[in-house]
């Protein structure tokens, strides 16, 4: 995929760059002044069609290429953890109703996604039970109609959304061949809906525990074929997911850097600034190259997905937890240049450090990431 023109591109990142150091810090302060994601973001998002900005033109989206929807990615994750949270969200899910959606489901649930009339959460997760092949959510199918039972937690934007994009299996079944991908209206019958948006970081954007009583689903929301929903969930969804997810580390942990140098460049001791001390240099170089470092394997996974090359999962899982595990270092000396002083919420690198604490989480964690690569590895010696 060739993307947009260079000098289309350059505009872009211009405007994008403009718009988080602008109305983004100020929408960045109302949310952690008021713990809510106001509709109005949404909107705002969406007129200038941030929401649209990775999917191909065919479904509504400006086309970009994905590395350089990576460029874009960088510069929003220097923004409050949900303006980015948003934008990596909306920008992602169609990849994984697309490949397994009828024209007729492009048109219903596809392209208002892309365009950002309707929200569409991933609902995969669930409270008893890792996130793949052992998912119990079930759904017992009658005539053209699917019940769903079971529970789903941790839904990013559960709360407010228009569908879930679940996956759930055929009752009595075991493994991937039983599981099923559906879109299940927010309004269905024979839900609850508990909103658990109290968290560490990421103030704002709403997640949901929902509980489901036989919730009619009909069978035409279906993605795909039955046994197709962790093809669904995971295919063409998790790799470039977890390459952007690593991308956004890279964002916000030039955010840290950039708090850093600028307290350090005014702050004074004994007559000298922080950036005259060796020791604060020290860090601020480590931190230079760990983020440089991460930024072109992840750049390399990107390009490598994009071409699909066989290493591109294992590369993913790679610049995943490189990315992560470079945040966490980036942001603890960010902090400690600003010493004490940084753990008051008064100083933006406060929530940087909360928010960066999320990102272990996001797409599966570290422990699963290093699963990922030594899998791959082991079928890559196997073949030698």
């Amino acid at each position: 995929m060739t993307g947009i023109a260079t000098g289309d591109y350059d505009k872009l990142i211009t405007e994008v760059t403009e718009w988080v150091r602008g109305p983004g810090e100020e929408w960045a302060d109302r949310i952690e002044e008021t713990g809510e994601v106001p509709d109005e973001l949404w909107t705002e998002l969406r007129d200038r069609g941030y929401l649209s900005l990775a999917a191909p033109e065919r479904l509504g989206g400006r086309g970009l290429s994905f590395e350089q929807w990576m460029g874009l990615m960088e510069s929003f994750s220097t923004s409050h953890a949900s303006v980015r949270m948003i934008v990596h969200v909306v920008n992602g899910t169609w990849r994984a109703m697309d490949p397994f959606a009828s024209e007729e489901q492009r048109d219903r649930f596809v392209r208002p996604s892309v365009a950002g009339t309707k929200k569409v959460a991933f609902a995969l997760t669930e409270p008893g039970n890792g996130t793949g092949a052992d998912i119990t959510c079930s759904l017992e199918r009658e005539g053209d109609t699917y019940y769903l039972s079971g529970e789903k937690h941790l839904i990013t934007f559960g709360v407010r959304c228009d569908y879930w994009l679940l996956t759930a299996r055929l009752a009595g079944s075991t493994g991937r061949e039983g599981t099923v991908a559906v879109m299940v209206p927010r309004d269905v019958a024979g839900v609850t809906v508990n909103d658990t948006s109290q968290t560490m970081g990421v103030t704002g954007t709403d997640h949901a525990h929902m509980i489901f009583d036989r919730a009619p689903v009909p069978a035409a929301n279906r993605l795909g074929a039955e046994g197709d929903g962790l093809a669904v969930a995971l295919g063409g969804f998790l790799t470039p997911s977890r390459i952007s997810v690593a991308m956004s580390c890279v964002g916000l942990a030039r955010r840290a850097q950039e708090l850093a140098y600028d307290y350090a460049s005014r702050r004074t001791t004994f007559g000298k600034p922080l950036t005259a001390r060796q020791a604060i240099q020290f860090m601020l170089a480590e931190n230079e190259a760990d983020i440089e470092a991460a930024k072109q394997l992840i750049l390399y996974a990107a390009r490598e997905w994009e071409t699909g090359a066989p290493r591109a999962s294992q590369l993913s899982s790679m610049a995943k937890l490189t990315a992560v595990d470079m945040l966490g270092r980036v942001t603890d000396k960010a902090l400690q240049i600003h010493g004490g002083l940084g753990y008051w919420k008064t100083e933006k690198i406060e929530r940087v450090y909360r928010d960066a604490r999320a990102q272990r989480f996001e797409e599966g964690t570290n422990e699963i990431q290093k699963m990922v690569v030594f899998r791959e590895l082991q079928k890559q010696k196997d073949v030698l």
